[in-house]
């Protein structure tokens, strides 16, 4: 496909500074782009690759307004619009043909939607409920009682157990399983039982699951993912756990359970959860974040234990300096033994 930036710009919006006539071939990043591409800037730390890049346009936020030798995009927000234009030059194919694979299985009663699209071996429960427009890829598992929405696309070997309920527009990734039990045992004389795990998962519209993340049934009650949260691979969310509205939660990440995290919370890589507690609306935890205890609305926290980022950065700081403190220190205690000794000589 070969589109000219002024197109582009009429298609995704956005102002163009240069040569509106010039022809695009492809999109890029900014290292790694070559002449006929185009690239975009968001974040300022590649701002360094912008007189050198091989692009022959760039998409740049709105407060610039010349690169020596490049075409232009200004745009408010150069990451979405990038993730426009390759759409625009890679639209989505369809994964699965239309209707019903002839090894899967639909168990009695179930409910199937308009236009979806069902892959081989797939298997699906009693009386569950599939929306309209939805594609299930193959070995996808969905126990009894399931209700599936509309738009939804279900990757391969993705397991939806009993009774859970998956909104519009969902999206689950290869491995992903929903409605696992949730990990509670009694300890009763040395030995440990099993607590019986009868509630629910809910997943509102909207919301993506990334890689071989798991859900935990709650005990009772529902564990709840509300509309436009996003979570990354391999994170696990506990029994009972509450997500808020648009969240966006990075790669290996545990919830233990009941941990309640409200809407707009960002959440780095590899952070651990300690269970019951409550994370305000707009908070932000760091990457690998030991979280203790509840923290509030709009407040960054880092480090292990969590606590306010810019404490952690202070020692952090100071932990920077302990082997040139530890030697001073000893330097000072040599220095004391000699006066002392010194003081006992006059003595």
């Amino acid at each position: 496909m070969v589109l000219k930036l002024a197109e582009i710009a009429a298609r995704v919006g956005g102002e163009v500074v240069g040569n509106g006539e010039l022809e695009i071939t492809g999109v890029a990043k900014i290292e790694e782009a070559k002449e006929g591409e185009i690239t975009f800037l968001a974040n300022r730390k590649y701002a360094k690759f912008l007189e050198h890049t091989g692009a022959s346009a760039i998409i740049v936020p709105e407060d610039i307004s010349k690169v020596p030798g490049k075409s232009l995009l200004r745009t408010k927000n150069p990451y979405f619009t990038f993730l426009k234009t390759v759409t625009l030059f890679y639209p989505p194919k369809p994964l699965l043909e239309k209707g019903i694979h002839k090894t899967a299985i639909i168990g009695e009663g179930a409910k199937l939607g308009k236009d979806i699209s069902i892959g081989p071996h797939v298997v699906i429960g009693k009386k569950c409920k599939i929306g309209d427009r939805t594609i299930l890829m193959p070995g996808v598992v969905i126990g009894d009682n399931v209700t599936v929405g509309n738009d939804c696309l279900v990757h391969a070997n993705v397991c939806l157990r009993e009774k859970v309920v998956i909104g519009d527009r969902v999206i689950l990734h290869n491995g992903v399983v929903v409605g696992s039990d949730g990990f509670g045992f009694a300890l009763e004389e040395g030995k440990y039982y099993k607590i019986p795990q009868v509630g629910t998962v809910i997943i509102e519209d909207d919301v993506e699951i990334g890689a071989n993340s798991t859900i935990d049934r709650a005990t009772l009650g529902e564990t709840r993912i509300k509309k436009g949260a996003k979570l990354d691979n391999l994170i696990q969310v506990g029994h009972n756990c509450i997500i808020g509205e648009n969240t966006v939660i990075a790669a290996q990440t545990g919830l233990s359970g009941s941990t309640k995290i409200g809407k707009g919370v960002r959440v780095g890589g590899q952070v651990g959860f300690a269970g019951h507690m409550e994370i305000g609306d707009g908070a932000a935890v760091g990457a690998q974040a030991g979280v203790t205890k509840s923290i509030p609305p709009g407040v960054m926290v880092s480090g292990y234990p969590a606590r306010p980022h810019r404490e952690e950065l202070r020692i952090e700081a100071v932990m920077q300096q302990l082997p040139q403190l530890f030697k001073e220190t000893k330097d000072l205690e040599k220095r004391f033994y000699e006066l002392e000794k010194q003081m006992r000589k006059k003595c």
